[in-house]
């Protein structure tokens, strides 16, 4: 099975070409470009690109995996966006997954915590805060996702992945791992389940957790009586 993951909910805009056959995942072409402002301008050509790499087309695909958040609001949408047209062109199903478990997925797979360890995941939120989650040993989301500032998240795991824990690691008092941003293989492994099962895939849904900055303006005043 061929699948194309995109994820565009942190500074990295990702796209990328995995083969998946049972438990084995493997990267056929990717591309990574880590840019906060060019989610927009880079996912479509990251897409085509990845599957060049891969030496496949676009029609060769069996479905889409998109990450879905949580992440800050214009980013997130560039990159759902891209997948659901995608999809609805390809007439291939796009399987919506969280972006932080992607990031899970992959420390789980690197075997880089220590047996039995729990540790989180968090992500820039901006505005000075974090989005971040709870994952047991074996990968499995225990709390979250939520957004809240460093100095107010109350958990005792030490150990944790993703740009946010390397940029508010001080303040978190906790050792950051990699991965940083989510992978191509990471998103195939948190959506493995119901891409083997071919289960209809879950509505596209976003997880900003918080409204977007941008607000609609109120009805201007009225300046004459009536």
């Amino acid at each position: 099975m061929l699948v194309l993951a995109i994820d565009t909910s942190t500074p990295a805009v990702t796209a990328g070409v995995v083969a998946l056959d049972g438990d084995r995942v493997e990267t056929r072409g990717e591309r990574v470009t880590v840019d906060a402002r060019a989610h927009g301008e880079l996912i479509t050509p990251h897409a085509l690109a990845a599957a060049e790499a891969a030496g496949v087309s676009l029609k060769d695909l069996d479905a889409i995996v998109a990450g879905v958040g949580p992440g800050p609001f214009t980013g997130l949408r560039a990159g759902m966006a891209t997948a659901a047209a995608l999809g609805h062109a390809l007439g291939l199903p796009v399987y919506p997954v969280c972006s932080l478990d992607a990031l899970a997925a992959d420390v789980t797979s690197a075997d880089v915590t220590a047996e039995d360890s729990a540790f989180l995941v968090m992500t820039d939120a901006r505005r000075r805060e974090v989005y971040w989650a709870a994952y047991d040993a074996d990968g499995q989301r225990t709390d979250g996702p939520h957004v809240q500032r460093p100095a107010d998240v109350e958990t005792d795991v030490k150990v944790a992945a993703g740009d946010g824990a390397l940029l508010y690691g001080a303040v978190l008092d906790v050792q950051p791992i990699e991965p940083r941003f989510p992978s191509p293989a990471g998103l195939v492994k948190a959506a493995r389940s119901a891409l083997l099962a071919k289960e209809p895939p879950a509505p596209l849904t976003p997880l900003y957790l918080r409204r977007p900055d941008a607000t609609e303006p109120a009805a201007p005043k009225r300046v004459t009586a009536p």
